[in-house]
């Protein structure tokens, strides 16, 4: 009886011990697959492991004290970008408005007719940065109400390089568009997929270089539609696919364009948004970017 008594025991306090063994083990996995909205009870648990549940407890405190710094820091930092573009705004406007009344008077000679353009030049840069600067820090924040439905992508891609077509013709670029006979339906945002698609094809005509072709393909496979975009770059590619992709980044030789650096990292964000994933390939001086969505 007391042999029996004694491997009862031994049972017992082994199936004590793998039960909160696995108790932790959960924990860990829970951790690892990033939700901090765990507690061990270390009272339940014994020896060894009561300490190693109150290191578990303490990370996951941590990462979670982390999460909602972070969280603070992107609200704040949202916040301050669309005040302050909001307070620009403002005069902005009334500069633009008041350069259009001038333009309609008749200047006293032809250099200032040309600073009047010039004004009017940087005012409306101005604009579209301000502009780029709120939809960036919506987009990177997820702060944004998205209408998903399904849309054709064959149609987009039409419809875009329509309009398209005059601006490609002065930067004497011939688009080569390659689209499938089967539908390439999927789920997203028309107008956010297609400021997707606009930021790309602005893209396109500020650095490619002139006189060569630009392919837009749309390729299917069982699961997803792929959208490639492919150009020569007019500058040499002195970046690396990664920092092209940051913001305000575009690389040395093209600081001399009117663009704000940021259509990469609003088309990133934008797709994301929207469950799909932006690649962005460098090879030479080949610029490429793949756009996946599933198919619906």
């Amino acid at each position: 009886m007391l042999l029996i008594a004694m491997w009862c025991g031994v049972f017992y306090y082994g199936f004590a011990s793998i039960k909160q063994f696995l108790k932790v083990k959960q924990m860990m996995k829970e951790l690892y697959e990033g939700n901090t909205q765990i507690y061990l009870n270390k009272e339940e648990f014994r020896g060894e492991l009561k300490e190693v549940c109150t290191y578990l407890n303490d990370i996951a405190g941590g990462f979670q004290n982390a999460i909602n710094k972070s969280l603070k820091s992107e609200r704040m930092k949202t916040e301050l970008i669309t005040n302050v573009s909001h307070d620009i705004k403002t005069p902005l406007t009334s500069i633009i408005n008041y350069v259009d009344l001038l333009k309609k008077e008749k200047m006293p000679n032809e250099k200032a007719k040309e600073y009047l353009e010039i004004l009017d030049q940087k005012s409306q840069r101005l604009k579209r940065l301000t502009e780029d600067l709120v939809e960036a820090s919506k987009a990177s924040s997820g702060n944004i109400k998205l209408n998903m439905e399904k849309l054709d992508v064959k149609e987009l891609m039409k419809q875009i390089a329509g309009e398209y077509e005059d601006k490609f013709k002065e930067k004497e670029l011939e688009l080569v568009l390659n689209l499938p006979e089967e539908d390439a339906v999927i789920t997203a945002d028309s107008r956010y997929l297609y400021r997707v698609m606009e930021n790309m094809y602005s893209n396109i005509v500020k650095y490619a270089m002139p006189k060569t072709r630009v392919y837009a393909d749309v390729e299917l496979s069982v699961k997803t539609v792929q959208i490639h975009l492919k150009n020569i770059s007019q500058e040499k590619l002195n970046i690396s696919a990664g920092e092209l992709m940051e913001r305000f980044v575009r690389g040395e030789s093209s600081r001399n364009t009117e663009g704000s650096g940021l259509g990469l990292s609003i088309a990133q964000s934008l797709t994301e948004l929207q469950k799909g994933t932006f690649q962005i390939y460098l090879d030479g001086d080949l610029f490429k970017v793949t756009i996946q969505f599933e198919r619906s």
